[in-house]
């Protein structure tokens, strides 16, 4: 019986071929290849015959980084046109809210004590956007 064959030696198929031109693609996405040097290395690839050959090809490039996590998604409102108007009215009720509670507090204060709490005759504008939110209208898409 002949001599082993090296792992360098065995022949290699067309889905390892792919493999090292979908790290050469990555490479080139990395700017670690520009494109001759890409071109010039995908035809050595699909022109190799053994496992050596093929890892000559990718010696020289480290592993790409890995991609960035993709963002988070911690909205309350989704980007709908529902959900855009969804966010402005709140914002707008919101900041009426804030207003009136601050002059309130300065008239009370102002006033020696506690006056008429007139804000919260907002209530029921706040209570018709929570309605409409909890029916669906400016929620997020699923």
């Amino acid at each position: 019986m002949g001599e082993p064959v090296r792992a360098e030696q065995l022949r290699v198929s067309d889905v390892e071929r792919a493999a090292v031109q979908e790290r050469l693609r990555r490479a080139v996405g990395a700017g670690q290849l520009d494109l001759h040097e890409f071109d010039e290395r995908l035809q050595a690839v699909w022109a190799a015959r053994t496992r050596g050959e093929l890892q000559r090809v990718t010696l020289d490039l480290p592993e790409p980084p890995p991609p960035p996590p993709p963002a988070p998604r911690h909205r309350v409102f989704s980007t709908t046109p529902g959900g855009t108007t969804m966010r402005v009215l709140t914002t707008v009720w919101a900041s009426v809210v804030a207003v009136n509670v601050v002059v309130w507090l300065l008239v009370s204060l102002g006033a020696g004590g506690p006056v008429y709490p007139w804000f919260i005759w907002l209530a029921p504008s706040g209570a018709v956007l929570a309605v409409l939110y909890a029916t669906g209208i400016g929620r997020p898409r699923r």
